[in-house]
C-alpha cells in the first residue's frame, strides 16, 4: 500500500477557496487513517471512493460509510474530537485533499463561503444518518440492500445511477446493511435476474431498483 503526492487535471481543489490544502494520490486498499488515531486534519474526496469502517472491542468490523468524489471525511476534528473514531481506507485509487485542522477553523471562521459549503454537507450527511436510522429500523434486508445499491450508484444526484465500483464484494455490502453474505448473494441474484443489476466485471444498477424500495 503506497501513497504519493498528486494533483490531477481538471479537479476542482480542496477547499476551493483557499491554497493551504494538499493533495495526496491514495492507492487502493491503503489506509488514509485509522481508528485510535490523532484526529488532526479534515479530507477531500476529488476523485476514487472510500470505505470507513470501525472495529468493535470484540473485533468486530462493520462499514459504516462508502464516501466517493465530492464528500468530506474526518471532520469530527472540528468539534473537538481527539482521535479518529473509525478507519478510512481506499477503495479504489484515490485523489484526496488534506486540511489541517487549524487551517480549516481559520477558514470557516473568515471564509463564509468555503462555511456554507461544508455546514451543507454536513446537514446533508445528518440527514442520511437520519435515513439510515430509518432504513435498519423498519425496512427489510432486501430494501435495505436495493437502497444501498441506489446510495453507492449516486442514484438523485445527477438523475441517473452510474456503475459502482468494480468489485464490491458482497461481504461488504452485507457489513453495511447488517445482514448476512447469503442474503446478499440471494438477492443479487434476484435483481439481476429481474433486470434492475448487471454483473460484467462491475457491478452497474439501473434506476428501475428503485422499485424495489418503494414497493411496499
Amino acid at each position: 500500500m503506497t501513497r504519493k503526492n498528486k494533483r490531477p487535471a481538471n479537479r476542482e481543489e480542496f477547499p476551493a477557496e483557499t491554497d493551504n490544502g494538499t493533495t495526496i494520490g491514495f492507492t487502493k486498499n491503503c489506509v488514509i487513517f485509522a481508528q485510535g488515531d490523532m484526529a488532526n486534519a479534515i479530507f477531500y474526496i476529488q476523485d476514487g471512493k472510500i470505505k470507513v469502517t470501525v472495529v468493535s472491542q470484540g473485533g468486530k468490523e462493520a462499514v459504516i460509510a462508502v464516501l466517493g468524489e465530492g464528500d468530506f471525511f474526518g471532520e469530527g476534528c472540528l468539534a473537538g474530537q481527539q482521535v479518529r473514531m473509525a478507519t478510512a481506507t481506499a477503495m479504489t485509487d484515490c485523489s484526496i485533499a488534506r486540511l489541517e485542522r487549524a487551517v480549516a477553523i481559520e477558514r470557516l471562521q473568515q471564509n463564509p463561503a468555503f462555511a456554507k459549503r461544508l455546514l451543507s454537507y454536513m446537514l446533508t450527511r445528518t440527514i442520511r444518518i437520519e435515513e439510515d436510522l430509518v432504513d435498519q429500523l423498519f425496512n427489510s434486508s432486501e430494501k435495505r440492500l436495493a437502497r444501498t445499491l441506489l446510495l453507492l450508484a449516486n442514484f438523485g444526484k445527477e438523475g441517473k445511477p452510474e456503475i459502482v465500483i468494480p468489485k464490491i464484494s458482497q461481504e461488504v455490502l452485507a457489513e453495511m446493511i447488517g445482514t448476512t453474505r447469503s442474503r446478499v448473494s440471494f438477492f443479487m441474484n434476484k435483481f439481476r435476474r429481474l433486470g434492475f443489476i448487471e454483473y460484467n466485471g462491475e457491478l452497474e444498477v439501473h434506476s428501475s431498483l428503485v422499485n424495489v424500495v418503494l414497493h411496499d
